[in-house]
């Protein structure tokens, strides 16, 4: 994502006031282009149980089906950047379907992910995460596009909210990423201020230098105290922009705007379909083939004060925060921090499916399947801008993998079957 550091690369003055009135922020790296673990495990969503969908997870290696902030505080290694981070990042993992055979699925390997902190003006003071906070943003069960169209939108005073998008680099955008005047109900919709960009998953190779297919995905930045940690359907909400700065409700603590963006190794595939204008062969793994219903998943695992330095102290933008002037506990230099799923076992990137994990249908775009009507920008949990509720051997020739810049009626009876599973893989 292009983004410019706004002031001195560093200082070491407290930058948080009573009204802040620029922009700061800092990326956090990660120490490896694999994930910590992988499967269909979600202690925001699903605690205590199998998640619906396998995932991707990054961060502290105390991650399993009910972990909790304390838990991560405690783990023995992190994939972060930052020591003193054992913070949790995640998402549903991308799959290639194979067109010549669509009974075929492979999952597509990371090729790197990074997590921006915006500390943004505010007329609030910025606070680092409550130990434990637990955060959703999108809708897992949506193949509908999103009410506010192909654009991004984050201030829930200017239209619905629109946190989920998909960046597709390309050398040329003749013919475009996706058809001109589409609705989002058979491909997806172009952001009007980025040729680069769209809801739903574009219809062309991601053949950007060092830029594949990337998945965007921002959270809100206003905590509700009285909801709670746990309570990731309310507890958090959009801030609104009052004359430049951004605000939150009363009694709501404003913490930091982080920012998902995973590149996937798409080129590793890109001998194996030929684009069309019709159609794509990637799927999320909960069986979503528009990329409407990418989602993420957050707690926070941070040391506080920590955190509180960084955001007070830090403006390194992109080169990294752990280029920050002031960092308790330090940088990690830990670069194999992995665990064992808690359940099942992990994909081999050789490995050739005859399903999905969980054996999730596909769905969308003619495939099958629909949301109950609402957009990914409504009842989208804790990224939302409502209150309603959601759910939350043959290997492939990689071209980018080993290049890593730090710079996804028959019968009633069958069709009551159909949907039972297309919903627990929601």
């Amino acid at each position: 994502m292009k983004f410019t550091t706004i002031g001195a690369l560093a200082s070491v003055a407290p930058l948080a006031a009573a009204v802040k009135t620029e922009m700061t922020f800092a990326v956090l790296h990660f120490t490896q282009n694999q994930f910590l673990t992988e499967g269909p495990m979600d202690p925001v969503v699903n605690p205590g149980a199998e998640a619906t969908h396998y995932h991707s997870i990054m961060g502290g290696s105390n991650f399993g089906i009910s972990t909790r902030g304390d838990d991560l505080l405690s783990s023995e290694c992190t994939t972060t950047t930052i020591k003193n981070d054992k913070s949790n990042y995640w998402i549903p993992s991308l799959f290639f379907q194979d067109p010549k055979n669509p009974d075929s699925f492979e999952k597509v390997p990371l090729y790197y992910m990074n997590v921006y902190y915006f500390f943004e003006p505010t007329n609030d003071t910025i606070q680092a995460f409550p130990v434990g906070l637990k955060m959703l943003s999108g809708n897992s069960t949506t193949r509908d596009p999103p009410a506010f169209g192909g654009g991004r939108n984050l201030d829930p005073s200017k239209g619905p909210i629109q946190q989920i998008q998909w960046t597709c680099p390309r050398q040329s955008y003749d013919p475009p990423s996706y058809p001109v005047d589409s609705d989002g109900t058979m491909a997806g919709i172009q952001d009007p201020n980025d040729k680069g960009m769209g809801a739903g998953f574009p219809l062309y190779d991601c053949d950007g230098t060092y830029s594949p297919l990337r998945q965007d995905i921002h959270f809100p930045s206003c905590y509700n105290p009285e909801a709670g940690i746990d309570d990731y359907e309310h507890n958090m909400a959009w801030p609104t922009t009052v004359d430049g700065l951004q605000t939150c409700p009363a009694g709501w603590i404003h913490v930091p705007h982080i920012f998902y963006e995973v590149y996937w190794d798409t080129p590793s595939f890109k001998d194996r379909w030929t684009p069309d204008g019709k159609n794509q062969p990637f799927v999320l793994s909960n069986g979503d083939a528009t990329g409407y219903s990418s989602h993420g998943d957050f707690i926070s695992g941070w040391d506080q004060d920590t955190l509180q330095t960084i955001i007070d102290t830090c403006n390194v933008g992109t080169s990294g925060m752990e280029n920050c002037p002031n960092i308790p506990g330090g940088v990690n230099d830990n670069k194999d921090c992995s665990i064992k799923p808690a359940i099942g076992t992990m994909v081999a990137v050789s490995e050739v499916l005859n399903a999905l994990p969980l054996n999730c249908p596909v769905t969308g775009w003619g495939k099958g399947g629909s949301s109950s009507g609402t957009s990914s920008g409504s009842g989208s949990g804790s990224g939302s801008s409502s209150s309603s509720p959601s759910s939350s051997s043959k290997p492939a020739s990689s071209t980018v993998s080993s290049i890593r810049p730090y710079l996804f009626p028959l019968t009633t009876f069958i069709w009551g079957l159909f949907l039972c599973c297309w919903n627990t893989c929601s």
